[in-house]
């Protein structure tokens, strides 16, 4: 009886190794297979930067890789986006939430803008034949696309943007049409109104 008592305890004994070690086995796989799968975080140091590695991504389809270039008001935004049109997340991001990606090469950047955490820079639009100045905000150690941020109002411009300079000096050179039919002149409340010629009353 103690002899089968002593067997039962060491197949007992036994099992229970055997089952610890397959789970020693099963946590050293687990990190290791976890490693595998989880992709090292894209931290773009400039804006500049961050459009280059934005349009890289979009052009090599690496939906990962695009999100972690948005912001997290840009994601907020292409999932509600996503849901209207009944789209995955994925195919909404795909050329990266704006026109200058779908050139089919990278396009001329310039005019980069940075203060505190918000910057700009201009991107050339090929199709539309002018410049975009998109929006970026310094998240979570890298800058990301701030679309979202734009359209919630809460993105902050570093500046003026090269286009919109030029576009006020020519606005200003341009000279005041002269139109010989009505004067304007100033009256009491400094506001103006158009003084309209009398006609000539017939001499009797």
């Amino acid at each position: 009886m103690k002899y089968i008592n002593k067997i039962s305890c060491l197949f007992l004994f036994l099992a229970v190794a055997i089952i610890s070690l397959a789970c020693q086995q099963a946590q050293q796989a687990e990190p290791t297979n976890a490693n595998t799968t989880i992709k090292p975080t894209v931290r773009a140091q400039s804006p500049t930067e961050a459009y280059q590695m934005l349009y890289a991504a979009c052009k090599a389809k690496d939906s990962d890789k695009i999100k972690q270039l948005m912001s997290k008001g840009s994601l907020g935004l292409a999932g509600m986006s996503a849901s209207q049109q009944k789209k995955s997340l994925e195919q909404v991001l795909e050329n990266g939430l704006v026109a200058p990606t779908l050139a089919p090469s990278i396009t001329e950047i310039r005019d980069e803008r940075v203060k505190d955490n918000f910057g700009a820079v201009e991107v050339y639009n090929e199709k539309d034949k002018r410049w975009e100045d998109l929006p970026f905000i310094l998240e979570d150690g890298g800058w990301k696309l701030a679309v979202g941020e734009l359209f919630s109002d809460t993105w902050k411009s570093p500046g003026k943007s090269q286009g919109q300079v030029e576009t006020e000096a020519s606005n200003k050179m341009m000279p005041m049409p002269s139109n010989t039919a009505t004067n304007l002149s100033e009256i009491g409340n400094g506001t103006k109104s158009v003084e309209v010629p009398k006609e000539d009353k017939p001499k009797k």
